[in-house]
């Protein structure tokens, strides 16, 4: 709709409209072209495979090939069996609620448009995240969350005609052993473009083997046929995640791995539809982001918009941007945000 803000596309979308078209001057257009302008250089081809190199990659402790010290037939010293220890978060056990609350920033490096995570350096911005991360303690611990876009979408159609990039496997290798030293999480967030989800997410397994890694998705920009993104909003369903959801509860039971975190980040209420088709599944984190742009005011009843009869099993979060929350308003604080009804469990800022 043009004349309108990327604010006012927003607020209009948590009422339930979907726009026909989403302003070119917002950020969504810049992050539509972020490749094309020169994130190709941060940003894997279309056709690129994102499985990480495992003789580069170490496994974080408690992780996919660590093993306790043993003698040469597999026993310990002492002649009797080793009891393997289970993989567990980061921060320790293996469930993440109601012990956590997830707290952190996303983005992609050399994009600061795109969020806190990819300006300056990251190993600063994680230490950022976790100072962060205490202020909204409130009675759980914090754990800090770094979200990197791992696949995004981009305004022109690539090699395999899908709209989207990978992330090379050097980036995602850097932020995980920056979130493994800070002892967070390392959430990998696709924007999908024509791509299908699953696809997406199945060529991320090499990363998702690990108990410190979940999946973010932005089904904003989840495009259908004859959609491109930054033109209009995306979609997606309570079937499809429940797909993506049962692949990661998968992998956890496969691998003994502890409970996975599954965020789908929703800006309007047309974004994800047949909610109450979406089935939680075993050793996964349902967790619906409220994603909306705005004063205080706007931002809390877009929340009560989308949390508005949650199906059993789901957790709630809550997401801030610190440019355009503050234009002509103010940033929440931690208190306002922990006052909302349900609390959210994960606090991510853009």
């Amino acid at each position: 709709m043009p004349g309108r803000t990327d604010a006012e596309i927003r607020r209009t979308g948590a009422a339930g409209g979907r726009p026909a078209r989403v302003p070119h001057t917002s950020r969504r257009q810049l992050l539509a072209a972020s490749t094309a302008a020169g994130l190709g250089l941060l940003t894997a081809c279309a056709g690129t495979s994102s499985r990480a190199d495992s003789a580069s990659r170490a496994s974080p402790p408690g992780g996919p090939g660590s093993s306790s010290p043993s003698g040469p037939s597999g026993s310990a010293p002492s002649g009797r069996p080793t009891k393997r220890r289970r993989p567990e978060l980061p921060r320790g056990g293996r469930e993440l609620f109601p012990r956590y609350r997830l707290v952190g920033f996303c983005g992609l490096p050399g994009a600061a448009a795109l969020g806190r995570l990819g300006t300056g350096d990251p190993k600063r911005r994680a230490a950022e995240a976790e100072k962060v991360a205490h202020s909204y303690a409130a009675g759980r611990e914090p754990l800090p969350a770094l979200e990197l876009l791992a696949t995004v979408a981009n305004s022109s159609a690539g090699p395999d005609g899908m709209y989207r990039s990978r992330t090379p496997d050097a980036t995602i290798r850097r932020f995980h052993r920056v979130a493994r030293d800070r002892r967070g999480l390392l959430l990998l967030n696709i924007q999908p473009g024509r791509a299908k989800v699953l696809d997406e997410v199945k060529a991320l397994r090499d990363w998702l083997v690990h108990p410190d890694v979940g999946i973010a998705l932005d089904p904003e920009w989840e495009m259908g046929r004859g959609e491109v993104p930054g033109d209009t909003y995306g979609h997606t369903d309570g079937h499809e995640l429940t797909e993506v959801a049962r692949y990661l509860s998968g992998l956890v039971e496969a691998h003994d791995l502890p409970q996975k975190p599954l965020v789908f980040h929703q800006v309007a209420t047309s974004v994800v539809s047949k909610q109450s088709a979406l089935r939680p599944q075993p050793g996964v984190a349902l967790i619906k982001s409220a994603d909306g742009i705005g004063s205080p005011g706007l931002k809390r009843g877009t929340w009560h918009k989308l949390v508005d009869d949650l199906p059993d099993g789901l957790h709630t979060g809550f997401k801030l941007f610190y440019e355009e929350d503050a234009e002509g308003s103010r940033l929440m604080t931690p208190k306002e945000v922990l006052a909302l009804r349900p609390q959210p469990e994960y606090v991510m800022y853009e």
